[in-house]
């Protein structure tokens, strides 16, 4: 199976494609991908590599876009669990649109946008060292797409935020998460 080209020609001219398939190094039964799916399991047992060939997902170990999230951009990940430090096979994934224009957001120290807050217009390495902030508990995303990490420098769990206002990570299932520095998904990831 490819998704590119595709074969339906009232698609647009980016189209954005991940295969995923039930055993590592691509092989076993495979699903073709090019929008969100909410839950797998329909459609294979488990998922233990998977290739992008165009476009950003995000991948979630539980069905329903819940648990932890990894970044994916075009690329193969033969063995993406031990790649990933992943403990679970991917149960569900989001298409990450291309976005072209400013970004921002608005960061806040406490839940409900409460506390300090600063405004991002550009990735952030650590939100202590910038802003003298120990903690983001609320954001609202104005433009573009973000992915909000636990740890200073990018690392550790991370989170995908699209637009919209978000009044409490611990509501989202976040509990006990810190989240330390933020990056923007620019256009080079596709």
């Amino acid at each position: 199976m490819s998704c590119w080209p595709p074969t339906n020609h009232s698609l647009p001219s980016f189209t954005t494609c991940i295969i995923f398939y039930e055993e590592r190094n691509f092989q076993g039964r495979h699903y073709e991908c090019m929008s969100d799916c909410s839950d797998m399991s329909s459609y294979m047992s488990r998922c233990h590599s998977c290739r992008v060939e165009s476009g950003c997902f995000m991948v979630y170990d539980r069905p329903n876009y819940m648990g932890n999230q990894y970044f994916m951009k075009r690329g193969e990940y033969a063995d993406y669990m031990s790649m990933m430090g992943m403990r679970d096979s991917i149960r569900s994934c989001r298409m990450i649109p291309m976005h072209r224009g400013q970004f921002r957001m608005k960061i806040y120290e406490r839940e409900n946008f409460g506390g300090q807050s600063y405004e991002l217009m550009d990735d952030c390495d650590n939100i202590m060292d910038r802003y003298r902030m120990n903690d983001c508990q609320s954001c609202n995303v104005m433009d573009g797409h973000w992915l909000m990490y636990e740890q200073p420098n990018y690392r550790g769990r991370m989170m995908y935020m699209r637009p919209g206002e978000y009044r409490s990570f611990r509501d989202m299932g976040m509990s006990g998460m810190r989240w330390m520095s933020m990056r923007r998904i620019m256009d080079s990831c596709y």
